[in-house]
């Protein structure tokens, strides 16, 4: 099943990944790559776009935008032009935390680009993309089973899965799709001490009942998964390990 799911369904594709620099986004710009997609990479900053690209075959490109402000997202677009597929990964730390103990600025900046971005990613690449194309969003599980101090990142999860069933009617036959990751080691944790972080995921991991937590090629796979399928939409897809189970 995994030899025809990368077989190389992606050819003279292209794929644009926003958040494409590190993590689950760079994880999927190599997959798609990796089934013969051209990749465009997407981040803010400019040195980790140079450095993603080196992992990258020659014929990917990258460039350097701020998703939060819409005049760069409308120029971003129509300089790459026509394309396949948009990925959208970005994000920054979680904001954590009691609500009573959370400023209402800081919520509203956390939503700025996990939700508001996508959004204007969205409207400005939809006229873009061609016939066949996808969208795929990206929440969490947070939506479904939240923790204490969660109420921020949980309302942004739910906020994405429902723009996600919203979009696919909306732009249809365009096909929209949202991945809900569990815990994943990327940089999303980088707040945390090293030691902080790895306790984490053991303690994490030794719960799920795959054994252990994720790593940004097995969240990957799903975003291929779903630019290759042709039959799904308005669906979104928990890779967790299991933990909404548990």
């Amino acid at each position: 099943m995994h030899k025809q799911i990368t077989s190389g369904l992606l050819t003279s594709q292209r794929v644009v990944v926003l958040g494409g620099s590190a993590g689950i986004g760079l994880a999927t710009a190599q997959a798609a790559a990796a089934a013969s997609a051209q990749v465009v990479i997407v981040s803010s900053n400019e040195q980790r776009v140079q450095a993603a690209l080196r992992s990258l075959p020659e014929a990917s490109t990258g460039h350097a935008a701020d998703l939060t402000q819409e005049n760069q997202l409308q120029a971003l677009f129509e300089r790459i032009g026509a394309f396949d597929h948009l990925v959208f990964t970005a994000g920054e730390s979680l904001l954590l935390g009691e609500l009573a103990f959370t400023d209402l600025s800081a919520i509203r900046r956390a939503f700025e680009l996990r939700y508001y971005g996508a959004l204007a990613a969205v409207k400005y690449a939809q006229p873009h993309l061609r016939p066949g194309g996808s969208i795929t969003l990206t929440s969490g599980i947070a939506s479904r089973r939240p923790g204490k101090g969660w109420s921020v990142g949980a309302s942004i999860c739910g906020a994405m899965d429902a723009l996600t069933r919203a979009l696919a009617v909306e732009l249809a036959p365009i096909r929209v799709n949202n991945v809900a990751p569990g815990v994943v080691k990327t940089d999303l944790w980088a707040d945390m001490s090293d030691s902080d972080r790895a306790a984490m995921y053991t303690s994490i991991g030794r719960n799920l009942p795959v054994g252990r937590v994720g790593e940004a090629s097995d969240i990957a796979q799903t975003y291929l998964y779903l630019m290759q399928q042709r039959y799904g939409t308005g669906q979104s897809i928990i890779v967790d390990g299991g933990n909404v189970l548990v």
